[in-house]
């Protein structure tokens, strides 16, 4: 086990306009289960391999440990990957495959099966050792996957969206443990995922990255209670956080009839309010609230979301619509006209122009 330690980590491609990991600042506790995210081509993946050393770094340094691997090859740096795609041999069995780079690295077949049993214990896969590849399922794969890093027993876990080729029940199971685990084995682990709820769910810390730039690195609850401009605000929460700007006009900004007070420290003419989907709550008030025509209902038992849009005003939001949660006992129809109003101490304000936290 080691600390992971980025300092101004680059990485730009040969003609490419801009870097794909930018100046990365990121140190990893011993231990760690740290989780990057982002969208698409954000460079979570990029930073992944150019820990494990599948991609060269053109500036900054990479540590681990007390070691500047920055130039080191992947076999020098004690790293461990688990790919997006098994990527098993069909000809061997399960044990043959969890052993592989054991075998392959000169250990005995002895020691190598011993190892092989331990993490298969620990992945319930002892009764598929004999198995090949074809005659598992998609997650008893993934399993074997994780068998085959685990035996190695490495400094440090890159873990590569391990995860997304499984159906979501699956998923959801999976994650779960993959997080056991990793506190049981306590090896500092990285896991890339661009699904903000596996995340949340299964990081010691979460790293938001966008455009190759970090945004904010912190615990769970954190984010989603205190993110630090409206990329994170947006991206963190399922639904996103509903992000409106409107005008401000005598130190309230004005959403159609609603009129809310921005604080001491704003000084443009315009904001950015942030309102969670749970913090809306219907009301019969026309007096102080925000019109909205449901055009979308999501029934997901327990909760319901109702998606709307504005029925005038000259706000506008950054989804084009207003996200609300309502118990599933609220009865709504298409088309019917709501008036919502905020909770005032789950507010979020953001400037209009840098997009960074208001306090």
């Amino acid at each position: 086990m080691a600390t992971v330690q980025f300092e101004g980590a680059t990485l730009t491609y040969p003609g490419a306009p801009a870097p794909a990991v930018d100046t990365l600042n990121l140190e990893i506790a011993d231990g760690e289960f740290l989780v990057l995210v982002g969208p698409s081509g954000c460079g979570k993946s990029t930073s992944l391999r150019m820990l494990a050393g599948l991609e060269a770094v053109t500036g900054g340094s990479i540590h681990i440990g007390d070691r500047d691997v920055t130039g080191l090859p992947p076999r020098a740096r004690d790293v461990a990957m688990v790919f997006q795609s098994y990527a098993l041999y069909p000809n061997m069995t399960v044990a043959e495959n969890m052993g592989f780079a054991l075998r392959n690295a000169g250990m005995s077949k002895a020691d190598t099966l011993i190892r092989v049993k331990e993490a298969a214990a620990m992945l319930e896969l002892e009764d598929l050792l004999e198995r090949k590849p074809a005659k598992l399922s998609g997650g008893q794969r993934q399993r074997v996957a994780m068998g085959r890093a685990i035996v190695r027993r490495p400094q440090v876990f890159c873990m590569d969206e391990p995860l997304s080729n499984l159906d979501a029940k699956l998923r959801v199971s999976t994650r779960s443990q993959i997080a056991a685990l990793q506190k049981r084995l306590g090896t500092t682990t990285v896991y890339v995922t661009h699904d903000q709820v596996e995340a949340m769910t299964m990081g010691h810390r979460v790293a938001v990255l966008r455009d190759g730039r970090l945004q904010q690195i912190a615990a769970p609850r954190e984010l989603y209670d205190d993110p630090v401009n409206t990329f994170v605000a947006g991206f963190i929460g399922s639904p996103g956080m509903n992000l409106l700007t409107a005008p401000v006009e005598d130190g309230h900004a004005v959403l159609n009839s609603l009129r809310i007070p921005v604080p001491r420290t704003m000084t443009g003419k315009r904001v950015i309010v942030g309102i969670r989907p749970e913090s809306w709550e219907v009301t019969t008030d026309a007096t102080n609230a925000l019109a909205v025509e449901v055009e979308l209902l999501e029934e997901l038992g327990a909760e319901s979301f109702l998606y709307s849009h504005g029925v005038t005003g000259q706000w506008s939001s950054r989804s084009g619509r207003v996200v609300a949660r309502v118990d599933r006992r609220f009865q709504v129809a298409l088309g019917d006209r709501l008036l919502l109003t905020p909770k005032p101490d789950e507010l979020f304000f953001f400037d209009a122009e840098t997009e960074l936290r208001i306090r």
